[in-house]
């Protein structure tokens, strides 16, 4: 016996077993077409010398429920079992979705129907009269409650301290304390000063989180941890915090990729993450493209910085415009009233001759560097320079190189849908732009909420979970700090 997903070439084999189980309601062959070719619902099928039992399900995002569409299996096949591995099925995948409810509907007169379900954990909750339609027969409606992994994930990767708590895909708590001030007195991040304030916030960042979600470590059922990209100094002291809270509590956990951290930001908001998606992640110390096929198995780096990240090169052309630290806030504040086509500065490894080699990787340092000429040489002709038009150019730039290059990616490889992710993109422009040109594009845009675009413990915290839903073995507790960890390894085991 062989149970697979079923697709659209499918529904022949389908449409026959229908009608011979269900003369006079069967569902039409569109209503079943669509059902296989949505994006929120999920088909199985039995086959033994063709298609013998079949299974759907319904999960609407950030409904965090599923229901049960049909399940029905052919005469000659019956009392072997094959429903309660189908229901299984389904239960599984509403699991892995995030779902903390499952419902359906049955007729009142399917006693081994009931029966089954009800062996599985479903509870009758209420009766709809004359349901199924045209003979009239009430329906039961039952409901499964599934309990949820409740996570609590550590991000120390940079200058942030953030402790998330999700429970399956839904998101409980997201405190975070900033060690920026501390930074900005030097002009940048400073390494040892970032695993020192990390030291000192973990502590109470943990708590916060705590008393938001209104739970105790006693119901936490796993830690995730951050353990790279990112300083090594401050990884490490978020993987000790994590490491000790893991034994304390004898809790399992799980070492995730704080950049495949960004794009599980998006199940948080909206429930899950639409695959394929092309992931724009634009921070301070990460410029990076991905080809996102599946969360947890398949990421694929396209391309990334090969000198200056964008956030780092805001920060830079900040300075050489005399404005404080972090540069990004203060750029877009000033080139709100400049005009940013005033200059044409370079837009880097976009050229017909960087496409073979670079073609979706980034390059700002010499725009940087352009920028600094632009403003030295004005001075050194006594020139005023407009700080607004120079800002406002810059940005422009910046923004140009980051979406061209998505959208192509997006282009490439039949993605049509584009995930940003990152401090960089509370860049006004750059949401403006981004909008503008995925409309254009025919290209779905998904930017989470401000607070899990940029360094948080919540996303870290959903990868976890999906880790769990997925069945996935925890790690050991062996694993360390990797500062340059590939985006292509999810978990560190």
């Amino acid at each position: 016996m062989e149970f697979r997903e079923l697709t659209a070439e499918d529904l022949p084999e389908l449409m026959k077993i229908e009608n011979e189980l269900f003369p006079g309601e069967a569902w039409e062959e569109n209503s079943f077409r669509s059902e296989l070719e949505g994006s929120f619902t999920d088909y199985f099928g039995a086959f033994e010398n063709g298609l013998v039992g079949y299974a759907g399900l319904s999960s609407v995002p950030a409904s965090y429920t599923s229901d049960i569409q049909t399940l029905a299996v052919t005469s000659s096949n019956q009392s072997k079992g094959l429903g309660r591995i189908l229901a299984k099925k389904l239960i599984s995948k509403a699991l892995a979705l995030g779902s903390e409810a499952m419902f359906l509907e049955v007729r009142v007169d399917n006693d081994a129907a009931i029966s089954l379900y009800s062996s599985l954990g479903f509870e009758q909750i209420d009766v709809r009269k004359n349901y199924y339609q045209p003979s009239g027969a009430d329906a039961l409606v039952m409901r499964l409650a599934i309990e949820q992994p409740i996570v609590l994930g550590v991000e120390s990767t940079c200058d942030e301290t953030g402790i998330g708590i999700v429970k399956g895909n839904r998101l409980l708590a997201n405190a975070l304390h900033s060690s920026m001030d501390e930074h900005a007195k030097f002009g940048g991040v400073v390494p040892e000063v970032a695993a020192r304030a990390h030291l000192e916030a973990l502590q109470p960042t943990i708590a916060q989180a705590l008393k938001e979600a209104n739970l105790t470590m006693n119901q936490i059922d796993a830690i995730a941890v951050a353990n790279g990209p990112g300083l090594a100094g401050a990884l490490m002291v978020g993987i000790g915090a994590a490491k000790a809270l893991a034994i304390a509590h004898n809790l399992p956990i799980y070492a995730v990729n704080h950049l495949v951290g960004h794009v599980g930001a998006d199940v948080l908001e909206n429930g899950t993450v639409s695959l394929p998606t092309i992931a724009l992640l634009v921070s301070g110390g990460h410029t990076s493209l991905l080809l996102v096929r599946d969360l947890l198995d398949d990421v694929e780096l396209l391309g990334e910085t090969i000198d200056d990240a964008a956030g780092e090169a805001f920060d830079k052309v900040a300075r050489v415009l005399g404005l404080p630290y972090p540069g990004g806030p203060q750029i877009d504040k000033l080139a709100e009233g400049g005009n940013p086509k005033a200059i044409r500065f370079p837009r880097g490894l976009s050229l017909p001759k960087d496409m073979e080699a670079h073609r979706f990787d980034f390059s700002f340092s010499g725009l940087k560097t352009a920028v600094a000429r632009h403003v030295e040489k004005a001075s050194d002709a006594g020139q005023e320079i407009s700080k607004p038009d120079v800002a406002a150019s810059f940005r422009e730039a910046v923004v140009d190189v980051l979406l061209t290059k998505a959208i192509n990616a997006c282009e490439a490889h039949g993605v049509k849908r584009l995930l940003l992710g990152g401090g960089v993109v509370a860049n006004a422009r750059l949401r403006q732009v981004a909008k503008i040109r995925c409309d254009e594009a025919g290209i779905e845009l998904r930017i989470p909420r401000f607070s899990l675009c940029t360094d948080n413990g919540a996303m870290i915290a959903s990868i976890g979970a999906q880790l769990i839903m997925a069945g996935r073995p925890p790690s050991g507790l062996g694993f360390g700090a990797e500062s340059t960890l590939e985006v292509t390894k999810v978990q560190t085991l």
